[in-house]
């Protein structure tokens, strides 16, 4: 995926649309994460922070196989139109990880969330997370649990020393809920370039 040569006439939020990603979809998945996070293109990157990879091909199969954890793509088309023949690049992608548990605590999980660079800025990614927060939203109220009682939450995580992401999710009523862990030093998610770096959770109530 070339981001300096792609024609972007026809795109604009008004022409997202999202399916459920396959395990075809693997490859385009993973050169996209590696693009948004771990390269300097775009404001969303990393790279300044973290190094190496974003996600492992393992990693992208076992969330495409685990029914409870839904991954979603917006495919590149030839028209943009989603009727039109996909092209095998993605442009976005966002995922929902569905953690419901026996003591009725309702929670979905939102990672993965990446908008390739060249559509930066132009609205794709909030209606990419709006569908994906509409998504988490029905599926957690489906059990019929009393909203007031057990509210539904989403939840995410982002790193630390990124205000300008901070004050996006914020913007979108995310708030920092005093939860966080150091960046896991595993070498599957990449290389942490500070001693101090930390995943901080975000969460959102929703009904």
């Amino acid at each position: 995926m070339n981001k300096n040569t792609m024609n972007k006439d026809y795109l604009s939020k008004d022409s997202v649309f999202l399916r459920q990603a396959e395990a075809s979809d693997i490859g385009a998945l993973e050169q996209l994460l590696n693009c948004c996070y771990r390269e300097t293109a775009g404001w969303t990157n990393e790279a300044d922070l973290v190094g190496g990879i974003r996600i492992t091909p393992d990693e992208l199969a076992n969330t495409i196989a685990n029914p409870k954890h839904y991954l979603f793509v917006y495919p590149k088309t030839t028209s943009g139109e989603g009727e039109a023949e996909e092209t095998g690049e993605l442009l976005g992608c966002i995922a929902v990880d569905i953690k419901t548990n026996n003591d009725s605590n309702k929670k979905a999980y939102i990672g993965m969330f990446a908008v390739h660079p060249v559509l930066q800025g132009q609205g794709v990614g909030n209606v990419i997370l709006q569908a994906a927060e509409t998504f988490a939203t029905r599926h957690l109220s489906s059990n019929g649990q009393a909203a007031d009682k057990n509210p539904a939450r989403l939840t995410m995580s982002i790193l630390s020393h990124r205000p300008e992401l901070l004050a996006y999710y914020q913007r979108r009523g995310y708030q920092l809920n005093g939860n966080k862990m150091p960046f896991p030093n595993d070498g599957n998610n990449g290389e942490p370039k500070r001693e101090d770096l930390e995943l901080l959770e975000l969460e959102k109530i929703v009904s």
